[in-house]
């Protein structure tokens, strides 16, 4: 006889199979070192298979005891995505067959592990069409050794019925014995010397029932229990008053949960506090409006936390859409202790799929700056990163060690990619699953306050990315209203739409028209800003907040959509009505009538202008005028430029591939790139308004974007940060980002902007401070007229050097890739190299850092002096050049270690470059 069997670990959805069996065995008992047999009902489970004319194959493996969790697949079989896999036996009527020829050799388990079980999925070929179970899950076999098993097959555990629904009993044993059906302790069948049992009922009455299986063959005895609910009538109750959807914390013992869930019949909770199991003292009430479900728990202990799922219409098991931690056992292992300690157990065996984590009468985080006061929109230097490529550790306590090499950046805000509960542990986190759900990944809710503690106490303010064009499988919004077989959204499903309304789309798109949904993610967004005091949002994709169907047109997607600006409007005032200072940072990209209306109403945008820095770092024809506001006729700076973002090509990557040159300057040299890149950030960085930085670009940071894959994990490269070549890049990028929210003039509203063509210029007008800003962004010499706002003394910032002017519209000789930034009034240069030229990075210095001998090369001129200072600025070699080469080799070997200055001049200029010894 076939024993049926379906376990699931639930990667996506946790629902309970009812009307049908996936997989049977042969035996029904399998163990080790049998022949087995596994029949596969393609037209059951997610039915992904149903009626496939292909050849199937089984992508499978085992759980040992050596794995470190249920998931743990070991010894797996074939290739993902080829032949090179066990191929199935097709049966006929949408069923296949595979034949294990002993379990251990099969998979080649070493002998001293112990089989566990079998993991196993149907696939195409290519991988494309998965046969799982129903909610998307793995499906399991389990393996067991020799002896007496008792096995209740029907109904199964937490099995819900209705009052004189037919109940059929179905039981056996692993070997001829005596078998009893009890229910409630009362026998009801017994059968004698046989491996098979039956029974049929009717639920009579409201209640919770246990069935037991008892098998005895005379010299042992073996048991299985089950439990199954009887639905009591429902009580009809409004929703008590002031209360949300999610977790309301009423006293220090009781909690409220509130659940959304229009269509469905009924729901229960389980979770700790009742053993997972369905209880009819924990059947939740329901509103009026037969939409809204609620349940007071009562009797909860003060500090303790309890984990808890909604059990819905006795199929489908998710935690709280409204989640602030979640439980998720096939991700949560892999995330070591140090960065989440002690984390709460997950149920193992008594429920599957993610579970929502409470705590009672939790001790409120102590912030250390309760109130900030967040830099102003047009003084803005944000920088954005990715918590997994930037720092090892991937915590916020690093990060938080990371927060004074930001500050002396100039950075006065920080715009993390998405930290919300996303799938898997290692993404971008544009696979969002929980809105309001911290991912446990990069650290605990206190670590975080402490993280935006610290920021704030900085002055930097925190930006979060939040994505609320879509949601991901697992989120149970798609779970509650899903469509298995189709595996999306069903038609009912009040936040999602079962096809996505535009382009670009990925995961499944919200319905941005449903009442249900701005409902979701006001109470998200007001969550972040009252629990963690984040400073603002930029919203993922926001040109999908709509219901307008373009798909197939991109043009008309982008077009004024009035639905779209509506949404983004009341977003806006929900946002400012928690926190007026709150930043509303849209990643739009539509036609600009649209951006305009939305700008002049005061939401901010995201500005890609990485395609024209990256042909200006290269020494191609570019234009900056897309990085100001002013080009797209906006009355107010909202405009957040970049010139490198999360999405873009890194500027130093593409420079040293396809960059420009011209005789022996060339742009595909990494020290005349990163010379380069500090020539973007002066010019690009000085345009009035706020700005944005990539992590590392500062430090000329040159692996692809698709290092990895796109979405792969990056090299974290700190070890930049010791390059001399490299800190330069930071230094200057730093003066830059400190005289913009130092110094009114950076602000001003009075300018001029000459930002086409090799040479550009920036005029700012000030009362406090006139500057002008101008750079060769040409492979060539050239001369540009500077065109002072007066005459008198004007000062270089970053030279130190200081000129008389009589003429305003003087001409200026400029090198390939350098700058000037010229005030009327006398700043004390920032970088740390002091009133010593830094502009002209025409001279090349290597080996860098150096042990023996220095070799100096000016890439144009002659060089006629040479000295080295020390890092106190004191002279230590002074040595006249041979004049007919453009190389020279410096014996430094009698220098002590340390940080040193090559100052060479030639034909009148100077140049300077630093080394390490």
């Amino acid at each position: 006889m076939n024993r049926i069997l379906l376990y699931t670990t639930f990667i996506c959805f946790s629902t309970i199979e009812v009307l049908g069996q996936v997989l049977s065995t042969d035996p029904a008992f399998p163990q080790e070192n049998d022949n087995l047999t596994i029949t596969y009902d393609a037209s059951l489970g997610n039915a992904a298979l149903k009626g496939f004319t292909g050849t199937v194959y089984a992508h499978t493996g085992v759980i040992t005891d050596k794995s470190t969790s249920g998931t743990d697949w070991k010894y797996v079989k074939g290739t993902w995505g080829t032949a090179n896999a066990p191929k199935c036996t097709s049966l006929g009527s949408d069923k296949y067959s595979i034949n294990i020829n002993t379990v251990r050799s099969f998979y080649n388990v070493p002998s001293n592990e112990k089989i566990l079980k079998i993991a196993i999925l149907f696939r195409s070929e290519d991988g494309n069409t998965v046969g799982r179970a129903s909610d998307g899950s793995d499906l399991y076999v389990d393996i067991f050794e020799a002896g007496l098993f008792a096995s209740i097959n029907s109904p199964g555990s937490n099995a819900i019925y209705n009052v004189n629904d037919p109940v059929s009993i179905e039981g056996e044993s692993s070997l001829d014995a005596d078998l009893t059906l009890k229910l409630n302790g009362a026998t009801v069948k017994t059968a004698a010397s046989t491996k098979s049992i039956s029974h049929s009922s009717t639920a009579t009455s409201p209640g919770n029932y246990t069935l037991e299986l008892i098998a005895n063959n005379g010299s042992s005895e073996s048991r299985d229990t089950s439990t199954i609910v009887v639905n009591p009538a429902t009580i009809v109750s409004a929703v008590p008053s002031g209360l949300k959807n999610g977790i309301n914390y009423t006293s220090a013992t009781t909690a409220t949960l509130v659940l959304y869930a229009p269509y469905k019949k009924f729901v229960y909770v389980i979770g700790d506090f009742n053993d997972w199991s369905a209880d009819i003292n924990y059947f939740m009430k329901r509103d009026p409006n037969n939409s809204t479900y609620w349940l007071e728990l009562t009797g909860l202990q003060p500090g303790e936390k309890y984990a808890f799922q909604y059990f819905v219409d006795g199929t489908i098991k998710v935690a709280d859409p409204h989640s602030e931690i979640v439980l998720d056992p096939n991700n949560d292992p892999w995330i070591p202790n140090a960065t989440y300690p002690n984390p709460h157990p997950y149920p193992q065996g008594k429920t599957s799929g993610i579970a929502t984590l409470m705590e009672m009468a939790k001790t409120p985080y102590t912030w250390q700056v309760p109130s900030f006061n967040a830099p102003a929109e047009d003084e803005l230097v944000v920088y954005e990163l990715l918590v997994r490529d930037f720092i090892e550790k991937h915590d916020y306590l690093t990060l938080i060690d990371t927060l004074d090499y930001l500050t002396n950046l100039g950075v006065n805000a920080i715009e993390l990619m998405p930290v919300n509960e996303f799938e898997g542990n290692e993404s971008w986190g544009y696979n969002p699953s929980f809105h309001m759900a911290l991912d446990k990944y990069y650290g605990t809710p206190t670590h975080f306050k402490m993280f935006i503690d610290e920021c704030h106490k900085r002055g930097i303010a925190v930006i979060l990315d939040a994505v609320f064009n879509h949601a991901f499988s697992q989120s149970p919004l798609c779970q509650l209203w899903w469509d298995a077989a189709a595996f999306k959204p069903d038609g009912l499903n009040p936040y999602l739409n079962r096809d996505a309304k535009h382009d670009f789309n990925v995961g499944y798109d919200f319905n941005h028209s449903s009442q249900a949904f701005k409902d979701f993610m006001k109470q998200c967004l007001e969550y972040w800003l009252t629990e963690y005091k984040v400073d603002g949002f930029r919203f993922d994709l926001s040109k999908g907040f709509t219901q307008k169907n373009t798909l197939g047109d991109i043009g008309a997607w982008g077009a004024y959509d009035i639905d779209r600006v509506n949404n983004i409007k009341r977003i806006y005032n929900e946002c400012k009505n928690v926190n007026p200072n709150t930043y509303v940072i849209l990643e739009h990209f539509a036609d600009n009538s649209e951006e305009k209306d939305l700008a002049n109403f005061g939401c901010m945008f995201w500005g890609n202008s990485t395609h024209e820095a990256q042909e200006a770092a290269m020494g191609y024809s570019s234009n900056f005028n897309a990085g100001h506001h002013g080009s797209r006729d906006w009355n107010s700076p909202k405009l957040l430029a970049y010139a490198e973002s999360h999405d873009e090509e890194r500027i130093t990557f593409k420079s040293l591939n396809y960059g420009n040159g011209d005789g022996t300057y060339r742009t595909k040299d990494i020290d005349v790139t990163l010379d380069r890149m500090e020539l973007v950030w002066v010019l690009f960085g000085s345009i009035p308004g706020p700005k944005m930085i990539w992590q590392f670009g500062e430090l000329g940071y040159d692996y692809s974007i698709d290092y990895n894959g796109r979405v792969g994990n990056k090299p974290i490269k700190w070890d930049y940060n010791q390059a001399s070549n490299r800190r330069d890049v930071y230094e200057v990028y730093g003066a830059i980002n400190k005289l913009k929210t130092d110094y009114p003039a950076f602000t001003s509203n009075t300018y001029r902007l000459d930002l086409g063509g090799m040479g550009k210029r920036i005029h700012l007008d000030h009362q406090d401070m006139n500057v002008v800003v101008l750079g060769n962004f040409d492979v060539k010499p050239i001369e540009m007229v500077a065109d002072f706002q007066s005459t008198g003394w004007w000062y270089d910032y970053f030279s130190g050097d200081s000129i008389n002017v009589t003429q305003q519209n003087m001409n200026l000789s400029f090198e390939p890739g350098e700058y000037q930034l010229w005030t009327d009034k006398n700043l004390k240069p920032s970088l740390k190299i002091g009133s010593i030229n830094t502009i002209n990075k025409t001279l090349r210095a290597y080996p860098n850092p150096v042990t023996y001998k220095l070799y100096l090369e000016l890439t144009q001129g002659e060089i006629n002096l040479v000295q080295i200072f020390d890092a106190a600025g004191r002279e230590v070699l002074n040595t006249l050049a041979n004049p007919a080469v453009n190389t020279r080799e410096i014996d430094v070997s009698i220098l002590a270690k340390g940080s040193y200055i090559v100052l060479a001049t030639g034909e009148g200029k100077s140049y300077v470059i630093k080394f390490i010894k």
